[in-house]
């Protein structure tokens, strides 16, 4: 089975997600950081429906950058995320069974 992580080195949440998927057998894993690379707004939106999520979810609340957001619709937060993907929260995980946001990281078994 292949997991693609979009994954941020620096946050402790996004590395344990990614050891579960290291440490699973028969896992093939793609790692994409997303800050070095982000998904565009379209995938965003692709990423937080298939995973049942709605843009405010999947949003990094604690980021100064999103203080601004706080009453906005979830359009408005997929432009912002786009453009600044910090705001992003982590670790989002895809397989062939879904979308799960590593929060907490055990989430992801759902679709290992």
């Amino acid at each position: 089975m292949k997991a693609t992580i979009y994954h941020n080195p620096r946050c402790s949440k996004s590395r344990e997600a990614l050891a579960i998927l290291r440490e699973t057998p028969g896992v093939e894993v793609e790692v994409i950081e997303y800050l070095k690379t982000p998904p565009s707004r379209e995938m965003l939106k692709d990423l937080f429906a298939r995973a049942g999520m709605t843009a405010r979810e999947g949003l990094r609340i604690g980021e100064d950058a999103a203080k601004p957001l706080k009453g906005a619709d979830d359009d408005t937060i997929l432009d912002a995320m786009a453009a600044n993907p910090i705001l992003i929260e982590r670790a989002l995980v895809v397989t062939e069974k879904g979308v799960r946001l590593g929060r907490p990281p055990e989430k992801i078994r759902d679709i290992l």
